[in-house]
């Protein structure tokens, strides 16, 4: 597969457009643009804009990112009606993704009717959990009949970075056993073991699991009962208020960036301190979790933008996992940028620190499908 093709990745979010042109298999970057703040009937005008800003170059095969694809999807698919049609079902589990990442595949396919169309799902990377990481404790029937499970999210990033930590340790993946911490607005961490995902902090829905900008990760359910009595709501009410009033804003009252609530904590803003702290233990939780799920761990990996870019949420997080390998150079996490290794020279497990780059995941499975 040594013929060049321009690859289009396209990434539909509730209010934004994400794309990235990229020449394969060389991966050269072409073109890329983050369009924000669009309204659902914008959809169609915004994404003939990005086709017409891309005229001088020729598109080979465009790449759609899918947020849910359920136990249908193990991998990137070239999308038919059978695709969409499985898409369109799986919008309960992900009502605020799906439907739209559906609405730009089938306004590009408008557009671009002759070519390929490939779907990437953040779910497939967690297909290959054991049914002891991703069942509920629940009536196996509800599993059975409709599908009640964990899924998992952010599987192309997730993926993305266990590839580069296998050339950055000089391992095969599959002698590796990482956990990737993927920090972002949205978090999630997930367990790798020898090259696939054992077990993943998401759950059906991407509320479960860690704290975050404004999803509360897991709670109590009895609680959400209690909530829809106090706020005068219904479940639906109740689970607005767990995905977008609670997690970092909840807690702080101040914002769900980070970098906002961090710095109201070095003022003396007690909640915001409170947040901070409350958003770092539940993270250092679940890394020791993970230990145990894998029997001991080679390397630890930092992703997305509060992975990337904060040092100081790093060193919380890592700070007394000393007596499990995990032995931070504070010199080196302070300084790093880019790809980097954060722990010290004889730490027996490695911390790095490798930016994402879920495009190009998308970009390269998209290639290699276009040879079906």
């Amino acid at each position: 597969m040594s013929e060049k093709k321009n690859v289009l990745v396209l990434n539909c979010g509730s209010s934004s457009v994400k794309y990235k042109l990229y020449e394969m298999p060389g991966k050269t970057l072409l073109a890329q643009d983050y369009l924000q703040q669009i309204q659902r009937d914008e959809y169609e005008d915004t994404i003939r804009g990005v086709f017409e800003t891309l005229k001088q170059y020729r598109i080979d095969i465009i790449s759609h990112r899918v947020v849910h694809g359920g136990e249908a999807f193990k991998h990137s698919v070239i999308i038919d009606d059978q695709v969409k049609a499985e898409i369109r079902s799986l919008s309960r589990f992900a009502p605020l993704h799906n439907p739209i990442n559906l609405k730009g595949i089938e306004i590009a396919q408008s557009i671009y009717p002759e070519l390929k169309h490939v779907a990437v799902f953040d779910t497939a990377f967690h297909q290959t959990m054991p049914p002891s990481s991703y069942l509920y404790a629940l009536p196996y029937e509800y599993y059975e009949h409709y599908g009640i499970r964990k899924y998992g999210f952010h599987g192309t990033s997730h993926r993305y970075v266990m590839g580069r930590a296998e050339e950055m340790l000089n391992r095969p993946k599959e002698q590796l056993r990482l956990i990737s911490c993927h920090i972002g607005s949205g978090v999630s961490i997930t367990a790798i073991r020898y090259g696939e995902s054992f077990d993943t902090s998401m759950g059906m829905t991407p509320l479960a699991g860690l704290s975050m900008g404004t999803r509360s990760g897991n709670i109590d359910p009895g609680i959400i009962p209690y909530i829809e009595e106090i706020e005068k709501t219904d479940t639906a009410g109740a689970i607005t208020i767990l995905n977008n009033k609670s997690g970092l804003m909840g807690v702080s009252g101040v914002s769900n960036d980070l970098r906002d609530v961090m710095e109201k904590a070095e003022e003396g803003h007690y909640r915001s301190q409170l947040a901070l702290e409350l958003f770092t233990t539940i993270l250092h939780k679940h890394i020791g979790l993970y230990l145990a799920r894998l029997n001991g761990v080679d390397g630890i990996i930092f992703t997305a933008g509060v992975g990337e870019n904060s040092a100081k949420v790093r060193e919380m997080v890592c700070t007394g996992l000393e007596f499990a390998g995990v032995n931070l150079d504070r010199e080196a996490n302070r300084a790093s940028k880019g790809e980097a290794f954060i722990s010290t020279e004889f730490s027996p497990v490695k911390v790095m620190v490798i930016p994402t780059n879920e495009e190009l995941v998308m970009a390269t499975d998209a290639y290699e499908l276009s040879f079906q």
